[in-house]
């Protein structure tokens, strides 16, 4: 079960959001909140997953953080909106399956595929926190910023209402 512990005002380049972190004995997760969304429909919402690599290193490999600051900007744009932070590095395999999936993924493979080659999970994220953060914030649907359909459905499992979907606008962000 997740539980909110704290809050606060977060100036970005994008705005300022709300900052609500929670914690699930184990694991930190964030929501940065514009607007009013409680008791929302059709939220715009995006469920970002850690990315050492991007977010911190700031790797060229990946389009992590680009993903993020678009999703910031399109939040901004809209007025209201979640971004919800979830520590899952490497598809919730962890770092050390991103570099061990490297060598299979520069043959060309997927990433999921690079994972399964290199002997971790093609997929292991879980979206049962989001879910969890999403009714804390009186969320009744979201229209989730995203392009791919296995993480609508993989979302869907967890119990969240996506009313529909907009992809990521990687070139309105920078």
């Amino acid at each position: 079960m997740i539980k909110r512990i704290a809050e606060r005002e977060l100036a970005t380049r994008f705005g300022v959001f709300t900052e609500v972190l929670y914690y699930d004995g184990q694991k930190e997760s964030i929501a940065i909140v514009m607007g009013d969304v409680s008791e929302g429909g059709d939220v715009l919402c995006r469920i970002h997953s850690h990315c050492i690599s991007a977010h911190i290193f700031n790797s060229i490999e990946c389009t992590c953080r680009e993903e993020m600051a678009a999703a910031q900007a399109m939040v901004q744009a809209e007025g209201r909106g979640v971004i919800i932070w979830l520590d899952q590095e490497g598809k919730g395999n962890g770092h050390l399956a991103l570099i061990e999936s490297i060598p299979y993924k520069k043959l060309g493979l997927t990433q999921g595929e690079a994972y399964s080659k290199a002997g971790f999970q093609p997929d292991a994220r879980r979206f049962d926190a989001a879910s969890q953060i999403i009714a804390d914030l009186g969320i009744h649907s979201i229209t989730l910023l995203t392009d791919s359909p296995e993480k609508v459905q993989s979302i869907r499992n967890a119990r969240i209402n996506v009313s529909g979907t907009r992809k990521l606008d990687l070139n309105g962000s920078e």
